[in-house]
């Protein structure tokens, strides 16, 4: 949170027990804040315990984030949100891989959660703004306005999964990571100058929720087994699936047709329908895609002009930047073009579009158009 005179807020720190939020929130006291720190019990098992890098919100992260805490000198307080959570990101989770789609529960949980929940009884307490250690950087504008921009360590840049964020939470977030040029090595160093012994734990990797890392069987245990096909293009039966859910679009491994392509050439799940059950699965150049609808725009700021234009898009959290066209149509859909065809997009991720470092914005991919599909529609 930048401005052209600081003054001394009341930060809400926001503090997961990793190394990053425990080295943003000693950042923010350190420039003078008032800081209180947080920490959200979000799973409905919390006295399970971390597996190395999986997962998060258990009991141990809890007592890292007060130690953590204590070592700042901050106050500290657990706050019980996992109904909340359950509702807003686990159970959505569930119900868009049920109707075919691919979510991104990151996302979820910064729109609904830490940039809802959170800030809304953050700015119900009187505080001024709420701190996490995401890497990514907020930039006032002359005329007050707020940008999302990227973090000066592109490596470690956040801003995909906070392109949800709208102008008001924008106002109220600070991201003390993502203002400085610093690496993660750089921020381990510093956890240890300070004192935080969370310099050398593991970051979190994979769904915070599904601690072994087994999504196919966490949705199976929740939605149960629905036997059906997978066929090819042509409709022709090669095997069966126990649950189209557990399938997603670019998927090579785990298909278990039990013989190969005629051509001999690898296949990859193409399309997932929740109508008839089935997963179709074809050769690599099915899945290159021109170009997509996506629905529930939100914007980081100032929205886009009128018309299309062109932009940098990113489609995953750890994806790359593909230069694209984009129009939004009657305020609530975004056409998007792309100058040359991408693979592995599917219905339920975000696109985040950018304007150089700037985060214009993001939306979720209703339906996507193949090249391969629109040759044969024009034949």
């Amino acid at each position: 949170m930048t401005d052209d005179a600081p003054r001394r807020l009341r930060v809400l720190a926001a503090m997961s027990g990793g190394v990053d939020s425990a080295v943003a929130a000693a950042r923010a006291a350190e420039a003078g804040h008032d800081v209180t720190g947080v920490h959200l019990a979000l799973s409905e098992n919390p006295k399970s315990f971390r597996t190395g890098a999986r997962g998060c919100c258990t009991i141990e992260d809890s007592h890292d984030a007060r130690r953590a805490a204590d070592v700042i000198g901050i106050p500290f307080y657990v706050w019980d949100l996992a109904e909340r959570f359950r509702e807003d990101v686990v159970d959505d989770f569930i119900a868009e891989y049920e109707a075919g789609r691919t979510p991104n529960p990151c996302l979820r949980c910064n729109e609904k959660i830490k940039f809802a929940a959170l800030l809304d009884k953050a700015l119900a307490l009187g505080f001024d703004a709420v701190c996490t250690g995401h890497y990514a950087t907020v930039v006032v504008r002359p005329d007050g306005s707020r940008e999302l921009h990227r973090a000066t360590d592109m490596a470690k840049d956040q801003s995909y999964v906070l392109g949800v964020l709208d102008d008001r939470q924008l106002a109220h977030a600070m991201f003390p990571l993502g203002d400085t040029e610093t690496t993660k090595a750089e921020i381990r160093e510093e956890a240890a100058r300070r004192g935080l012994f969370v310099a050398k734990k593991p970051d979190s990797h994979d769904i915070c929720f599904i601690a072994d890392g087994d999504t196919q069987g966490f949705l199976a245990k929740r939605l149960g087994t629905a036997p059906g096909d997978i066929v090819d293009e042509a409709g022709n039966r090669l095997g069966s699936h126990e649950g189209a859910y557990g399938f997603t679009i670019g998927q090579r491994k785990g298909l278990r047709i039990g013989h190969p392509a005629p051509d001999g050439k690898p296949r990859y799940v193409l399309d997932i329908s929740p109508v008839d059950n089935t997963v179709t699965v074809g050769p690599a150049e099915s899945l290159d895609v021109t170009g997509l609808t996506a629905i529930r725009p939100r914007w980081c700021g100032r929205p886009p002009t009128a018309g299309p234009a062109t932009y940098t898009a990113q489609l995953r959290a750890h994806g790359g930047e593909t230069e694209v066209t984009a129009e939004l149509v009657d305020g609530t859909e975004l056409r998007v073009t792309f100058t040359e065809p991408v693979r592995g997009v599917a219905p339920g991720q975000a696109i985040v579009l950018y304007d150089g470092t700037r985060v214009v914005g993001s939306a979720t991919i209703a339906t996507t158009e193949r090249r391969a599909r629109a040759q044969e529609a024009a034949q």
